[in-house]
């Protein structure tokens, strides 16, 4: 929190709330194992019916612990995790009771078959985890420079970045369950079905992030009062600056996702990480360089997001042209 640069007036709250919401990362663990899993099988429906559960539960536990009870913050975070630990076990005794063969076991078969996979598990997930790991770091960068502009600044971010979230939640989806099946085909040697789902997934995920961003451009002031007062206008008119930058390009996000997905599901994770360093880094690099500039300011760290996104895309696209062939369609 220190190196986040939290303002003192709320350094105690927040101090609280990490403390309560961190026991609820192993059930968050749970839940997203599980629901790979599941989708892996060919189920995604139940992964979504418990994130239901879980968020449905999530709004009425706020409300039972914070305006009934008035636990205040300590209220909000034991109520995301208990919402996550009911999801995260919730899924596991489904999986368990509805899916035997995909069951622990500690036959030797099953044993010999489990370690013969292993190193390729823990190749890929370790990409995968330095990946969110970048990604994660990148923002935890970008937010202790956007609370060095004081709390007026933070909660405008704060607000509109939850906006953001849940605006191109959908195309992250589409970019998972579009390396499933890229994935699934992959395995199946079908290079023709690959072809055709890369190009119908562009498509689809361009035209949708083209729709999120004129709605999101079109009501970003009422956007940003569902979460900030009326009254807190300086907060307002700043969120809306920022989703107007940008959240004019969710479409490169959208694409920017579905170049981890494919490099993923073709077996080239590390080509995933390289183009989460690209982002993330110009996002950074860019944010901490062009606020400096008195006449730029805190807009630098917004517009810094865009550009992080475009040459990511730029250098996916260019290595698929020049590197991925149909050779790499085949397992």
């Amino acid at each position: 929190l220190n190196i986040l640069q939290i303002p003192e007036n709320i350094y105690g709250m927040m101090q609280e709330y990490v403390w309560y919401i961190f026991w609820g990362i192993f059930f968050v663990f749970l839940y997203n194992y599980f629901s790979f899993l599941l989708r892996a099988a060919g189920d995604s429906v139940v992964s979504l019916v418990f994130l239901g559960i879980s968020s449905g539960l999530n709004i009425v536990l706020d409300l039972a612990l914070v305006y009934g009870i008035r636990m205040g913050i300590k209220g909000a975070a034991i109520a995301t995790v208990i919402s996550q630990i009911v999801s995260g076990i919730g899924i596991c005794i489904y999986t368990w009771m509805k899916m035997p063969e995909l069951r622990f076991s500690l036959r030797p078969e099953r044993i010999k078959e489990s370690q013969s996979v292993m190193g390729e598990v823990v190749r890929y997930s370790a990409a995968s985890s330095i990946q969110q790991s970048v990604m994660n770091f990148g923002i935890l960068m970008i937010q202790g420079l956007v609370n060095s502009f004081g709390t007026t600044i933070m909660a405008a971010f704060a607000a509109a970045g939850k906006i953001d979230a849940f605006a191109y939640l959908p195309v992250q989806d589409f970019g998972n369950a579009f390396s499933i099946f890229i994935a699934q085909n992959y395995g199946a040697r079908q290079p023709e079905r690959i072809k055709k789902g890369i190009r119908t997934a562009v498509i689809t995920s361009l035209s949708f992030g083209l729709l999120l961003s004129i709605l999101v451009c079109l009501f970003a002031a009422p956007l940003m009062s569902l979460f900030i007062d009326a009254s807190e206008t300086a907060v307002i008119a700043e969120g809306v600056r920022y989703l107007h930058i940008e959240g004019a390009f969710y479409f490169a996000i959208g694409g920017l996702f579905l170049l981890y997905g494919l490099y993923r599901a073709l077996a080239k994770p590390g080509m995933s990480v390289v183009l989460t360093i690209i982002s993330l880094g110009t996002r950074v690099a860019l944010a901490y360089a062009l606020s400096a500039i008195p006449s730029i300011g805190v807009v630098g760290i917004w517009w810094s997001v865009p550009i992080g996104w475009f040459l990511a895309d730029a250098l996916g696209v260019i290595y698929y042209i020049l590197k991925v062939n149909n050779k790499d369609f085949t397992a």
